[in-house]
């Protein structure tokens, strides 16, 4: 990676240093020393790496910067930054940054999608596992457990407003989608002031396939089995504690889940065909 930074990386406009991560936290550490030194801080990633940086500079003049190198890059993705490195540096030189919303899940930011359900099971059989990350894993994974994964109930409240569901997932979306291009809110907007709860009901197996096929095809929302609801703040109880994630990271959180957006948290350089 140095080598193609050296290589395309314009420097006429920038000084620039690398610094390389030791572990967990480190990136968030090297992230928030970065502020007010630094105009730009740039994510060497996925999803997960961009949570850690962008959770360290939110809230300040610092810019992020994203170089995708992930299983899922949904955020990436949704900015339309290049998936491919030469590209992305690229389009750091061209510097169209813009100022996007966040989400906060029992006040831990999340910049991409958050959740619980069939998805936080699913990032928590990945943690604790040795599969290799990546969509084929992910589909695999998702194969296994499908067969035995139970739907919850959810008491859901969008601004006040309550809702009773029985879930197979749940996902806090500020992005349109997860990564790999699998959209489950295609109309969501990281500049709308609002968190799009997306509601996966029970969904009979042999649906399955569908159910994906709508997600690459931006049609989940058209599904009987998709509910969507826009709002601010989002209170969540559910019986027992259980795994969730933030931007694909997996967590155990407890019965009682709130969540918020934070408008213009985040300044973020975008590609070229980026639209508001």
């Amino acid at each position: 990676m140095p080598e193609l930074v050296e290589k395309y990386l314009d420097p006429t406009i920038f000084d620039y240093d690398i610094e390389f991560t030791t572990g967990i936290f480190h990136a968030h550490d090297l992230a928030k020393a970065a502020v007010g030194e630094y105009e730009i801080v740039v994510a060497v990633g996925g999803d997960g790496t961009v949570n850690e940086i962008a959770s360290a500079i939110a809230g300040t003049d610092t810019v992020l910067g994203v170089i995708p190198f992930g299983s899922g890059n949904g955020l990436s993705r949704f900015l339309t930054i290049p998936m491919d490195a030469e590209g992305a540096i690229k389009t750091m030189n061209a510097g169209r940054t813009i100022t996007i919303d966040a989400g906060k899940m029992n006040g831990q930011w999340f910049f991409n999608m958050a959740g619980m359900g069939f998805d936080a099971h699913i990032s928590h059989v990945f943690a604790n596992g040795s599969t290799k990350r990546g969509f084929v894993s992910y589909f695999k994974s998702s194969i296994q457990e499908i067969s035995t994964y139970k739907s919850k109930n959810y008491h859901i409240e969008v601004d006040g407003v309550a809702y009773d569901r029985e879930a197979f997932m749940l996902s806090m979306a500020n992005s349109s989608q997860y990564g790999n291009n699998a959209h489950v809110s295609p109309t969501a907007s990281v500049q709308d002031g609002l968190l799009d709860v997306c509601i996966i009901k029970p969904f009979p197996l042999w649906r399955f396939p569908e159910m994906g096929l709508r997600m690459f095809t931006k049609t989940a929302d058209s599904s009987k089995y998709v509910e969507i609801i826009k709002g601010k703040h989002i209170v969540i109880t559910r019986q027992q504690e259980g795994p969730i994630h933030l931007d694909g990271e997996p967590q155990v959180a407890g019965t009682d889940i709130d969540i918020e957006v934070v408008p213009n948290a985040l300044h973020v350089i975008v590609g070229s065909t980026y639209k508001k």
